[in-house]
């Protein structure tokens, strides 16, 4: 008799940056059940999401490849995902297992499972508060026991969403990382934030009335973060009473970061800045992944469906564009990856260039925060990537501007499809072609609710043709 597959048990933390998680050495306790989880398997210290936002991370996470072997690069996608690519729910399909998907209905980067499941992962409830974890948790866990009563091995993918905003952890998380008054009237560091005519209505909507201190906002995150860490635990808890535990592989990890108050890009996911990029891995497998073993070396999110199907010893002919992590598990030396091709289409279209030193930030177009077209920064030296120093460093830039061409020129050849960077210019969903200044960009990007947040990230024909929202939708939000 054929011994049954392992399960596969995936966690996509949207929107988690690495950095804000305890377990990566954060100042403040957010995951003490992830971390106590860490313990008992294998957590990358280095691991980035190089393509942001969520459609291209998701779709390099579930497909192993780049966003040149996806074509996908935008938020607002246009079309599916290529049918030159199989997914990782294809493909376990293929191998007999029973796969479901839950939270992430309608973006193409979920495309191939068998089952779809929501669950209310956006607005306020009746308290004013989000309980997303929670939400989760009512599907998740009677589909994992619907699916061990299968008797099937199965892939049971969970889209959580407590670090995205809005940031609305219920009581007692919204304030165990604050203690001050968010309404200080001689706190003035939100004020360029309620300034930004196209984000402003989307906070004010979300944001406590009169709130002045970022402070309070970044506290919020932190109490989403902490939150689902306790909501996380329930799933393992059941995983372990279900009889579970010993034949699924869990892998914890996330598709981007976030930015808080930080480089003019208020509490979201765009702008090619570490924030954004760095994000967790975390695997755990027993008997077939060692226990509290932490890896150094450079990790992108492509690396994942080839990991995870060397682990499952599942066969595929794929030629994925990432690779197994399993020879950095075992210690085995492996050629560093450690320079990466960036891409950014959510807000703004920009692509760009990183080293362990450098990183270089090139706009296609003009963007809505009337930043340069270049950007470099040094990641040792400048860390936090305040101090843009292109103008000091022009061989630097020069040198990063080549490997940039050589690098599309070397993948466009090998997948025989243009960059779709340059391809994507209906990226913002607008119609209009790429913007011709910063200003046409201000005035035409505009969020309003955490209604039409939500929206933006479906495949949705009407939320393609506009980004403004009523003012009745903006109430009801």
């Amino acid at each position: 008799m054929t011994p049954k597959l392992p399960n596969l048990l995936l966690l996509g933390i949207d929107s988690l940056r690495r950095d804000h998680m305890s377990g990566y050495g954060y100042k403040r306790l957010t995951t003490p059940h992830i971390d106590r989880f860490s313990q008992t398997g294998v957590l990358f210290e280095q691991h980035f999401s190089p393509s942001i936002p969520t459609t291209p991370g998701y779709a390099s996470m579930l497909t192993g490849m780049d966003c040149f072997g996806t074509d996908v690069v935008a938020l607002r996608h246009g079309g599916d995902v290529g049918e030159h690519v199989t997914t990782l729910a294809e493909l376990l399909e293929q191998n007999g297992y029973n796969t479901t998907c839950i939270g992430f209905t309608g973006n193409p980067s979920s495309r191939g499972f068998q089952n779809y499941l929501d669950y209310e992962s956006w607005g306020a409830d009746h308290t004013g508060r989000s309980p997303k974890a929670d939400n989760m948790n009512r599907v998740a866990i009677p589909e994992l026991k619907r699916l061990k009563e299968e008797g099937k091995p199965f892939f049971l993918f969970l889209r959580h969403m407590d670090p995205h905003s809005p940031y609305l952890p219920p009581k007692p998380f919204e304030r165990i990382f604050y203690e001050g008054n968010e309404c200080d009237p001689d706190n003035h560091s939100l004020d360029e934030l309620y300034k930004f005519k196209p984000f402003a209505d989307y906070f004010s909507s979300w944001f406590p009335e009169g709130c002045s201190d970022s402070s309070y906002i970044d506290a919020q995150y932190d109490g989403a973060i902490a939150y689902m860490d306790a909501g996380i635990q329930a799933i393992f808890t059941s995983l372990a009473a279900l009889g579970l535990e010993e034949d699924t592989l869990v892998v914890i990890t996330s598709d981007h970061g976030e930015t808080l108050n930080e480089h003019d890009c208020y509490y979201d996911h765009h702008g090619l800045y570490e924030t954004n990029l760095r994000v967790p891995l975390i695997l755990r497998f027993p008997g077939k992944l060692p226990e509290g073993k932490r890896v150094s070396s450079v990790t992108q999110i492509k690396d994942i469906m080839p990991t995870i199907l060397e682990l499952l010893s599942i066969e595929s002919d794929i030629p994925f564009d990432g690779r197994s992590l399993m020879p950095l598990v075992a210690g085995k030396l492996q050629i560093p990856e450690s320079e990466m091709y960036l891409t950014e289409c959510t807000w703004m279209r920009k692509h760009g260039w990183r080293t362990q030193e450098w990183k270089l930030i090139v706009a296609l177009e003009p963007d809505l925060h009337f930043k340069p077209t270049f950007e470099l920064y040094n990641l040792i030296r400048d860390p936090d990537e305040l101090l843009n120093v292109v103008d000091k460093e022009p061989d630097i830039v020069a040198s990063l501007l080549a490997r940039i061409e050589t690098h599309i020129a070397k993948r466009e050849s090998q997948t025989g499809r243009e960059n779709p960077i340059y391809t994507n210019l209906n990226w913002h969903g607008l119609g209009c072609g790429p913007f011709k200044t910063s200003q046409q960009a201000f005035d035409s990007m505009h969020i309003g609710s955490p209604r039409s947040a939500k929206m933006l990230q479906t495949k949705d024909e009407e939320v393609d043709s506009t980004m403004e929202v009523d003012t009745a939708e903006q109430s009801s939000a």
